[in-house]
């Protein structure tokens, strides 16, 4: 059973950083394309950055995605965090064969 587990989200003031975890288990993290999705208060959830198989990364925002694969786990660094970048962050997995698992969230908060 493929399970995803985010953490590491807390609140913080402007200018401050944070990383958020992504701890995959029931599958080998290098053998999926991973992203990460936020979504703010009353707003759609998007994409923030991404990463396919074979460690390609795609970026949407000024954050970085790194792997840990000993630990199969997905990281997501932020700097300078704004206001705007408030939501909560989720974890996504899609398979080869597109089969997608989502974990079930970390709550950001960027406020003075």
């Amino acid at each position: 059973q493929v399970r995803l587990v985010e953490s590491g989200g807390d609140l913080v003031q402007p200018g401050g950083s944070l990383r958020l975890s992504c701890a995959v288990s029931g599958i080998i993290m290098s053998s999926a394309t991973m992203a990460w999705h936020r979504q703010a208060p009353g707003q759609a959830r998007e994409v923030v950055a991404q990463v396919t198989y074979s460690g390609t990364p795609t970026y949407w925002t000024r954050f970085t995605l790194s792997r840990d694969m000993d630990k199969n786990t997905l990281y997501l660094e932020m700097n300078n965090l704004k206001p705007e970048d408030t939501g909560v962050y989720y974890c996504r997995l899609t398979t080869t064969g597109g089969d997608d698992y989502w974990g079930q969230g970390t709550q950001v908060t960027v406020s003075s």
